[in-house]
């Protein structure tokens, strides 16, 4: 008899990833367009020569500098294997048999797969009309087995963000004995002032765990290191049951050189804000539906056309994140590749009314 998988993984989606020629634009993965600072490069150098040793196990060293730098006592941080390898040990430390995760939808896909994979419910509720958190009816799919509700701020794949505000009343609202995980991957994109920031949010609620990540302003995600700051228990709870040395050596050196090199990173993300607003009016000004975004990336509503549209850019040698039936992620590339999906996205909107006769 052939060895079988566990049941509930077969509804669990495979993660493909698509084949590209070499050359290609890549703008489907919403990676920073710019490289990490050579002081992080020659820091990751450094530490391949020790990688015979182990890391630290917690990562210390970096969790005294991010507890400095960001004001918060170290006992409420962990490191893990980027972002989402937190939002996974969170959901694992924190739900169990008969619990259930709630989240929007569209949001990080990865959400209802960690918790499949945890054995635990999934139940995901609609954006909006305007491509945003419903909260208001995330409360009321609240169940007394609901233990995790993550809040993506801003929302992947959408952009768009919760304002501190709508944040505040829904936290008010909602049973504390529900941990609320603000997925903040893409927090040093924000230029909207009324954007909370989910850090002060942990520091005052007991039941609300910010997490994020090195791999996008700071240009590190092909070395995977992100940080949770929450309260104390529920970093020792992440600590339960985080994989061993999950942050290798060379990771740990990175982030703690791209720390040292903090004071270049908002010019960096600001490299990138420009590019967005550029890549959205152009978008909107070609007669493309675009959605106004504070991350990394621009969300394109285009419904049942999201794959037909992503074909088409592949075809002309650009990658974008088609979600089918929903729309497409673009992520905001240098100019150049901005200019050239701005290219092959005007040569489908020019075929498409020439086919409906519309000129």
């Amino acid at each position: 008899m052939p060895v079988s998988i566990r049941a509930d993984l077969a509804a669990v989606p495979d993660y493909n990833i698509p084949a590209a020629a070499p050359d290609a634009v890549r703008l489907n993965s919403n990676e920073s367009p710019l490289p990490p600072p050579p002081a992080v490069v020659e820091a990751i150098t450094r530490a391949a020569v020790e990688g015979h040793r182990y890391p630290q196990w917690f990562s210390e060293n970096l969790v005294s500098r991010l507890a400095s730098r960001l004001s918060v006592p170290p006992d409420r941080i962990a490191v893990g294997c980027g972002s989402s390898s937190l939002c996974r040990d969170l959901i694992q430390a924190f739900c169990g048999p008969g619990d259930e995760v709630l989240c929007a939808w569209r949001s990080f896909d990865a959400y209802p797969v960690f918790a499949r994979v945890a054995g635990v419910r999934a139940r995901t509720v609609p954006l909006d009309a305007e491509h945003r958190h419903d909260l208001d009816a995330m409360l009321e799919a609240v169940t007394p087995a609901t233990r995790v509700v993550f809040v993506c701020n801003p929302n992947n794949p959408t952009g768009t963000a919760v304002r501190a505000r709508e944040l505040l009343d829904f936290l008010d609202r909602l049973p504390q004995r529900i941990l609320v995980v603000l997925d903040e991957a893409y927090r040093e994109f924000v230029d909207d002032p009324d954007v909370p920031d989910g850090v002060a949010l942990a520091s005052q609620r007991p039941n609300v765990a910010v997490v994020r990540t090195f791999s996008k302003a700071y240009g590190l995600a092909g070395v995977r290191v992100g940080y949770c700051v929450a309260a104390p228990a529920v970093v020792s709870a992440v600590h339960k049951v985080s994989v061993p040395f999950a942050v290798s050596r060379l990771a740990q050196a990175a982030a703690l050189a791209a720390l040292d090199c903090a004071d270049e990173a908002p010019a960096r993300s600001a490299t990138v804000v420009r590019e967005r607003r550029r890549l959205y009016a152009r978008l909107v000004q070609g007669g493309h539906p675009a959605t106004p975004s504070q991350a990394n990336f621009v969300w394109m509503p285009l419904g049942e056309r999201a794959v037909a549209f992503a074909d088409f850019c592949a075809g002309h040698n650009v990658l974008v994140r088609a979600f089918p039936g929903d729309g497409v992620r673009v992520t905001v590339g240098l100019p150049e590749e901005n200019d050239a999906f701005l290219s092959a996205a005007a040569q489908y909107r020019a075929r498409t009314r020439a086919a409906a006769g519309t000129g």
